[in-house]
């Protein structure tokens, strides 16, 4: 992989210099002699978040499991670790983590600064289950965060690495669990209108793919956890959708034999909740993304607006991804105060031509109040993408009282979070 662009290869960094330090007290110190840094994860933002006009700081040599504590169900772990790693422990431990996202290969610390998430009308986005946080500030101390604060976990947990340098995260743990996965293909988009909400929750996680070439979705997957009884009553169809007759990969005509196991296998939680094998790395280079939040009142309506783009979407597409997000309480969350339903794009790596969609898919999902993820493509001004966030002029406050000269800020969180 190239270290000066990002996993995708859309990105290059402007950043001269990329420490990366072995000790905690090495962290400090570039923190407080650098005049502007950030913190580069596994690479897989799609625009500048992590940029620096100086230098980027990787935490991949802090990615040590610190501590269990199985009175209080919580693990402990440094910012640099992997959710493939965390989880294959936390399962030998007999715990697991609430949700996960598509992908086990990204850091804990970079998945929560960015509200990464799951799917599932229950389970709220995998910055949720931060209790309590360590991050090194401009002045090389450390700054701690926990629920038990009023400016605490919700107000740090998205941080857009904005605050800091996340060194150290504890997280909330469940027992371990296991799944089965079923696939179904071919549900027509028209079945959402009246059975949205028993779609949305016949299984612990549903994703919905498409490719927006006909109003329906090519395939819809449901991940079961083997003990609540909603794998039971799978029949050969799901709402005129059939069942799939072996495995299958999102998209159309890439190997199925990456992805997570399905046909109703059961294995662990963490084996399952992914799309995509932790053996399996995605190669870099190939594609585009984009991901807009709205009310989950406005499913439907919402994607019926993105269905009658169909025309200018689908020949720059490879798959569209649709999945529920539970409300949570976190300042910089698109889902702050909301159930939600998150619209996925991945792209063809065609830029000039996908910047030309992306404004009329935010024109069409404007009535529903759309937030873009943060670290993914948009073409949104703004004042829009600040008028979506009730707690802004609060994390201000706390972004100028931690860092007020900008250590940690760039091109891109100054035009979205600062500017007037």
């Amino acid at each position: 992989m190239d270290r000066n662009r990002n996993w995708a290869g859309n990105y290059e960094y402007s950043a001269s210099k990329l420490y990366v330090p072995e000790t905690m007290e090495q962290v400090s110190e570039l923190a407080a002699k650098s005049r502007r840094i950030k913190v580069l994860g596994t690479r897989h933002s799609f625009n500048g978040i992590a940029d620096s006009p100086e230098a980027q700081l990787s935490l991949e040599k802090l990615n040590r499991i610190i501590a269990l504590d199985r009175e209080n169900h919580r693990v402990t772990v440094e910012g640099g670790i992997r959710y493939g790693d965390l989880c294959r422990f936390l399962h030998e431990q007999g715990y697991a983590l609430h949700n996960l996202a598509s992908l086990p290969h990204i850091t804990v610390a970079g998945a929560c600064a960015t509200a990464t998430h799951g799917s599932g009308v229950n389970s709220a986005n995998l910055s949720s289950a931060v209790h309590s946080m360590e991050i090194v500030g401009a002045d090389g101390a450390v700054m701690r965060f926990s629920r038990d604060q009023d400016v605490g976990v919700n107000a740090a947990a998205v941080g857009l690495g904005a605050l800091g340098i996340v060194t150290k995260i504890t997280l909330d743990v469940i027992p371990a669990f296991e799944m089965s996965q079923y696939v179904y293909e071919n549900l027509p988009l028209g079945k959402l209108e009246e059975h949205f909400g028993e779609i949305a929750s016949a299984a612990y996680s549903v994703s919905l793919f498409t490719d927006w070439k006909a109003s329906s979705f090519n395939q819809v997957w449901l991940k079961h956890r083997t003990t609540d009884g909603t794998a039971d009553g799978m029949g050969p169809e799901f709402f005129g959708a059939v069942r799939a007759s072996g495995s299958v990969h999102p998209v159309a005509g890439f190997p199925a034999e990456n992805c997570s196991e399905q046909m109703g296998v059961p294995g662990p939680w963490f084996e399952r909740l992914p799309h995509f094998r932790m053996e399996f790395t995605p190669s870099a280079g190939e594609e585009l993304q984009s991901e807009y939040f709205v009310p989950r009142s406005f499913a439907y309506e919402a994607l019926c607006a993105i269905d009658r783009l169909r025309e200018h979407i689908s020949p720059l597409l490879y798959i569209s991804e649709v999945r529920m997000i539970a409300r949570d309480e976190l300042w910089m969350s698109p889902c702050y105060k909301q159930d939600s339903v998150a619209i996925h794009f991945t792209w063809k790596p065609d830029w000039q031509a996908v910047r030309q969609v992306l404004p009329l898919i935010e024109e069409n999902l404007s009535p529903f109040a759309a937030r873009p993820h943060w670290a993914k493509l948009f073409t949104m001004p703004p004042a829009d993408v600040q008028a979506r966030y009730e707690r802004l002029p609060d994390f201000r406050k706390l972004l100028l009282r931690c860092d007020p000269e900008g250590k940690f800020r760039n091109d891109f969180l100054n035009t979205y979070l600062m500017a007037d």
